[in-house]
């Protein structure tokens, strides 16, 4: 693992140089902190697969392909990043690892490629990251999302 520590400034000119910005953290919806910290883990509540006012909403296989799939994941990642900025008041070098993602795909009942799917948020978190990024995760195919989104995402990471 790197030992070289992360920066909000190295963190946002990866992400612009894969086509992101970091967004703004989005405000809980229900009632839930959108992070909590025990320790040396920060957990993310689940992020939705929308970016400002653009989003993708829906189910896959059911109108949104898996491409749409991979880059709904892709936007789930940047908000978890976001709420990770805000839980560490931007300080990135406290950031340790990623160790667990876990994802849920709303899916119609012939969709499979829920994993494909996932692929979309841990291969951001790898270019993000490096070898940092590399994590446990568990992909799971649901029938509806709060707000109709069509993947929402949690994270776990380790802390310094």
């Amino acid at each position: 693992m790197p030992t070289a520590p992360l920066s909000a400034e190295a963190i946002t000119a990866r992400l612009a140089e894969l086509g992101f910005a970091l967004p703004k953290p989005a405000a809980p919806v229900a009632n839930y902190l959108p992070f909590a910290i025990s320790g040396t883990l920060l957990v993310i509540s689940g992020q939705g697969s929308v970016l400002g006012e653009t989003g993708i909403r829906g189910k896959l296989g059911d109108g949104l392909s898996l491409e749409d799939g991979v880059r709904a994941a892709q936007l789930c990642f940047v908000n978890l990043l976001a709420q990770v900025g805000a839980a560490l008041d931007g300080d990135f070098g406290r950031l340790r690892r990623l160790v667990r993602l876990g994802g849920f795909i709303a899916a119609t009942a012939a969709f499979t490629d829920h994993a494909r799917v996932m692929n979309g948020a841990s291969d951001l978190a790898v270019a993000v990251f490096g070898e940092r990024g590399r994590h446990a995760r568990t992909t799971v195919g649901v029938p509806s999302l709060p707000l109709d989104f069509a993947v929402e995402i949690e994270g776990m990471f380790e802390i310094a």
